[in-house]
């Protein structure tokens, strides 16, 4: 198992609309032949198709129709209207009977009704549509269910991610910060290193969801420090639930020790636990491919909320090579030091020298005249930091009298 450099590679985007253009294409291709060998026959030749292609789907929702009034009108739509709530989940809803009618008015409106052995034909390719499509022949693929459910959020990774902000990241993380500073007094003695990175909680998320109790146990680089100060937070009847995070100690190549606040997404334990399930119907394809998801859709709801906003870091580990048995403290040491490299390095360089406004001479030159003879204080630029304290504005003064005294 590694962590993966380039995310990119693995996290699956949303599906675009390149079918719908190959669709068009495809019919467009097919509707320009027969302008080029049978203009005369286009409109009725298309009417007729769309006619089938509309027909077949009404009486498939017939038959969905006749299961719902008989077995589940009330347990599942609650004594709802039929024409509001049954038709439209039966698909018989106004788009598909429009398309139909719009169908039957192009036959006669080109001129070339359909013979009696064509209706003959409508028919019988409607009716074995819906006897197709109910028995699964004309199913949705496993793409389009899988688009489906990305697109209205119904899959187990999408439950999942929420759950776990709504139950546990959005309740705990604005308090993280506070319970680092805790913990840094009640450990000064021990001078533990803090660095500015290590102040979030770094989540990890393998891709094979099978993660340890114990860090200490995959990686013998992580050592248990001990833990935060408890969260106690009334939730659901519960009286001061007890929250709380763990603190690790990971050494690096030189011996090095850096703390961090870490620990596995729990909501993986239940997809890992739904793979095992023979009755779960959830093998390790899907499972990967679940654990893909709920790392897109939770670090889309972390980004976009105002209270986790910078106070966490997702690290998906590759599970495709177990060789290296210190993968997870590299994993660790290299978003840490990522953090404090890229993100949070404000110092000034060692040698760099700040002049405070207070030694300046008077045989300096002037500002407002000889401003651009100033000697450089570096080579290379630097961020300025005032180490003065903040002075209030100053009061505004009359000069009436003085300007009367002038005229």
């Amino acid at each position: 198992m590694r962590c993966h450099c380039d995310e990119d590679a693995l996290i699956p985007r949303p599906r675009g609309s390149l079918p719908k253009v190959c669709a068009v294409a495809l019919a467009a291709i097919a509707i320009g032949g027969i302008v080029f060998w049978s203009p005369e026959r286009l409109l009725g030749w298309v009417a007729m198709v769309i006619l089938i292609l509309t027909l077949g789907p009404l009486l498939h929702g017939v038959c969905l129709l006749a299961e719902e009034m008989m077995h589940h009108a009330n347990t599942r739509y609650r004594g709802k209207a039929l024409l509001n709530h049954v038709l439209p989940a039966c698909g018989l809803g106004g788009r598909t009977l429009l398309a139909a009618g719009l169908a039957v008015l192009g036959l006669y409106q080109s001129g070339h009704p359909l013979p009696h052995e064509g209706w003959k034909l409508v028919i019988l390719a409607s009716c074995l549509y819906a006897l197709l499509k109910s028995l699964g022949v004309l199913g949705p693929s496993e793409v389009e269910v899988s688009d489906i459910c990305e697109g209205r959020k119904m899959n187990v990774a999408h439950g999942l991610a929420w759950s776990f902000y709504l139950g546990y990241l959005r309740l705990v993380l604005p308090r993280l910060e506070d319970s680092i500073a805790t913990f840094r007094a009640m450990h000064q003695a021990s001078g533990p290193f803090w660095g500015r990175g290590s102040r979030r909680l770094l989540i990890l998320i393998p891709l094979n969801a099978n993660i340890s109790h114990k860090l200490e146990d995959e990686d013998d680089n992580i050592n248990f420090y001990d833990n935060l100060p408890n969260n106690e937070i009334d939730r659901a009847g519960v009286r001061g639930r007890v929250y709380k995070h763990s603190v690790y100690r990971v050494l690096d190549e030189h011996g090095k020790a850096h703390e961090c606040v870490v620990e596995y997404a729990t909501p993986l334990l239940t997809l890992y636990n739904m793979s095992q399930e023979s009755s779960a119907g959830f093998g390790e394809a899907e499972r990967r491919q679940q654990v893909l998801l709920f790392y897109r859709t939770l670090q889309d709801i972390l980004e976009h909320s105002l209270e986790c906003r910078n106070r966490f870091k997702l690290i998906l580990l590759n599970d495709e090579e177990v060789d290296d048995p210190h993968f997870l403290s590299k994993a660790i040491l290299r978003h840490l030091e990522q953090q404090e490299k890229e993100e949070f390095c404000l110092t000034p360089p060692p040698h760099q020298e700040m002049e405070h406004p207070s030694d300046r001479t008077s045989s300096e030159p002037s500002i407002n005249h000889d401003w651009h003879h100033l000697e450089p204080m570096s080579r290379e630029p630097t961020l300025m930091i005032s180490l003065e304290r903040p002075q209030p504005l100053r009061e505004p003064v009359e000069m009436t009298d003085y300007y009367r005294e002038t005229r």
